[in-house]
């Protein structure tokens, strides 16, 4: 699969091709995903991954080894369990001070394609509440979307937070 890096000039990118299903029905994922994150169906967006998918929230925009990089997240299959039972369990402050979400995905990109999986780009900005103050995150965000017999799933998710060397805080919620 070919694939363009955060810093990578917008010509080499390519576009949204409206006449490939896949890139359709991987953009449809996407926005499905956004929907269940904002409702906390955290259970069900975990049904949304290929065994072994990767959720990854890096500190440097730019890395792209990210098992020998200091990461804010860095999930395997049972990480992200884990990440959805401290959320729901009502155990954790991550629990009992969630933020409320609402998140809009928006300017997709297709930039790569191999025949059972296609990546797309895209922007997200994320407006949350939580503890009576509203705030705003904005995202650079990479999915792998593989094909199989159950449909499209995601195998690695990739949110480079446009402020991610800043301090951060228990968020209450996933990206």
């Amino acid at each position: 699969m070919t694939s363009n890096a955060p810093g990578t000039a917008v010509a080499e990118v390519a576009e949204l091709p409206l006449d490939d299903p896949r890139a359709l029905a991987a953009v449809s994922l996407i926005w499905r995903e956004a929907h269940l994150l904002d409702a906390r169906g955290y259970e069900e967006w975990d049904g949304l991954w290929s065994e072994g998918g990767e959720y990854i929230v890096p500190i440097d925009r730019e890395a792209t080894d990210f098992a020998s990089r200091l990461n804010l997240v860095h999930d395997d299959d049972r990480m992200r369990r884990m990440r959805i039972e401290r959320l729901t369990g009502g155990f954790s402050i991550s629990a009992t001070a969630a933020a409320r979400t609402v998140r809009s995905v928006s300017r997709f990109v297709v930039t790569g394609r191999e025949e059972d999986a296609i990546e797309v780009c895209s922007a997200q900005i994320l407006v949350g509440y939580k503890r009576e103050e509203t705030f705003v995150l904005a995202a650079d965000v990479s999915h792998r979307i593989v094909f199989g017999a159950d449909g499209p799933r995601i195998s690695r998710k990739i949110v480079r937070l446009v402020n991610s060397e800043d301090a951060v805080t228990a968020s209450g919620f996933l990206l």
